[in-house]
């Protein structure tokens, strides 16, 4: 099952409508849009979809309640909305998690503040049930927080997205669907500029080595933390930086005694909100707003980063007595919010901005300032009105409103039909992939080997992994495993797991021994930089001039 000129055609000198850089949320997004709206649409992505900044994220789809604080109302009704579009289209993969805000006794927010702005968001939403009152989940939760000081705990309804790198693949097959070509692992070396206008890029394959050029009447910049040196690299002058990038860190725990069992939004140790959720089956504690204009692909927390959470953390749960030990694994992105110069990271708008560069002297090339997995959408929406797509605003919605064609009972009943398959395991392979879960039943049913698990400790099947790597423009077995079907993140993932998953991957799809090793060794790789262990994290940082 090798790489087919259905996924990967040749493009060289080819002219397109729209050439979209960047494969994150944002630009799959932009690339769905301005595809379904009839435009040739060419998608590139220098790693792998969803692998920088999406995956990276505190992934809840919320509607923006801390934005209230900064005035930024249309800000919230926007996140609002789009966070309601896509529990009623995207059920399997957004879900609806209640909240509870905690204030410790030395919070300087107001009480009578905090619920009128609750209020307000609930309002905003359209409920009209009051959050005043804690229920059961928050009057149990009050019950584990430190006993030496006054908390108040309040309760409100947003989202959870376990996994935003899901939504981008199907997002991808839906672009596909609508005639865009989509390349991952194509590195776009330079935007070419001739007589004051962007006609074209330069790219390079990073899977064959070979360079193409391309041409398009519009270039998207969507490269979110890259997309100022994607202009340094084309000698596009933008008169002084386009982004203030912004380190955001996580660390991933067990679920301790006393952990929350819905989120938490909460302060740290300095004031700031960070979230406690309950997450793929741990704990995601997180964020932190550190100024970082490196390398964003090189972006990892520090130590002191984890030490923050884990204090901040212990304000809360101090029974808990969390220490670096506990940490399984910490994780870090840059966040690409506009340019604000010497202002508080935290008070930096997350409203999305389209640069038109026709003032600096490039017609047609926009970049893609800020935005968030919520609101990607209509980031999308508005991206391609900005080129002249004609796209209507899709009309509102409820939860209820919601009736795909066929439900996910009806595909846990096929899945759970299939010799060796509870309807346990039906549930999880269901609810990853909603409707892509028709052609996942038909790969099982070929033969044992697409049948076989991952790894011991998962119920989630190789057929998943090769329909990942046929339809959903996976590549290589990092793709799969932390994108497509991402198996890896989960608490018991371990060497021995990467090299059972590989050898039933290959033996399903046709990888020769040396295709096998070779993709498990990138894959390796790239999973240890990505996911640190804080250990590691203390001797790089000592090893450092």
């Amino acid at each position: 099952m090798e790489l087919s000129e259905k996924n990967r055609p040749p493009i060289h000198d080819q002219r397109f409508q729209v050439i979209v850089i960047g494969g994150g949320i944002n630009g799959v997004a932009i690339a769905r849009e301005c595809a379904r709206g009839g435009r040739r649409v060419l998608l590139l992505e220098q790693n792998d979809f969803a692998a920088g900044t999406t995956s990276r994220s505190t992934r809840i789809i919320h509607g923006g309640l801390r934005y209230l604080e900064h005035g930024e109302i249309s800000l919230v009704r926007e996140s609002l909305q789009e966070r309601q579009r896509l529990l009623a289209h995207y059920p399997h993969l957004v879900r609806p998690m209640q909240f509870l805000l905690a204030l410790g006794p030395t919070s300087k927010r107001s009480a009578l503040k905090v619920r009128l702005g609750l209020w307000l968001y609930r309002r905003f939403a359209g409920k009209s049930r009051s959050p005043l009152n804690i229920g059961d989940e928050g009057a149990r939760f009050e019950s584990t927080l430190d006993s030496g000081g006054q908390w108040s705990v309040f309760e409100y309804d947003d989202a959870q997205c376990e996994f935003p790198e899901r939504v981008v693949a199907e997002w991808l097959v839906e672009a596909a669907d609508a005639g865009a070509t989509i390349r991952n692992h194509a590195q776009v070396l330079a935007i070419d500029v001739r007589h004051g206008r962007a006609t074209g890029v330069l790219m390079r394959d990073l899977l064959t080595g070979k360079e193409e050029r391309v041409e398009a009447a519009w270039i998207i910049n969507a490269t979110g933390p890259w997309a100022d040196r994607m202009c340094q690299r084309s000698s596009i002058a933008t008169h002084g930086p386009m982004l203030g990038g912004v380190r955001g860190s996580h660390v991933v725990l067990p679920c301790f005694p006393g952990a929350p069992k819905t989120a938490v939004f909460t302060e740290a140790v300095d004031g700031r909100p960070i979230f406690v959720i309950p997450w793929n089956h741990q704990i995601l504690l997180g964020t932190t707003e550190v100024p970082d204009r490196d390398d964003p692909s090189r972006t990892i927390p520090s130590a002191a980063e984890v030490d923050y959470l884990l204090n901040s953390a212990n304000t809360l749960f101090s029974r808990a007595n969390l220490s670096i030990e506990h940490v399984r694994y910490a994780f870090a992105g840059v966040r690409p919010l506009p340019f604000a110069q010497g202002r508080n990271p935290g008070k930096v708008t997350r409203r999305h901005f389209l640069h038109d560069h026709g003032k600096e002297g490039v017609q047609r090339l926009i970049s893609v300032l800020g935005g968030k997995l919520t609101t990607a959408a209509s980031l999308a929406r508005a991206c391609a009105r900005k080129i002249g797509i004609a796209v209507p605003e899709p009309r509102s919605v409820t939860v209820a409103q919601s009736t795909p064609e066929t439900s996910l009972d009806d595909f846990i009943d096929e899945i759970a039909g299939l010799p060796g398959f509870s309807e346990h395991a039906a549930e999880q392979i269901a609810e990853w992939h909603g409707k892509r879960t028709l052609p996942i039943i038909q790969l099982a049913r070929t033969n044992p080997d697409m049948r076989a698990t991952l790894c011991p400790h998962t119920q989630h099947i190789v057929a998943e992994a090769a329909d990942a790597l046929v339809s959903e423009f996976a590549v290589t077995l990092a793709d799969v495993l932390l994108r497509r079907v991402p198996v890896a993140f989960a608490a018991c993932w371990s060497d021995e797991c990467s090299h059972i998953a590989s050898g039933r991957i290959a033996a399903a799809v046709g990888w020769d021994e040396k295709r096998r090793r070779a993709e498990l060794q990138a894959f390796e790789a790239e999973y240890h930089a990505f996911l640190r262990k804080p250990a590691e994290l203390a001797v790089e940082e000592a090893a450092e001039p």
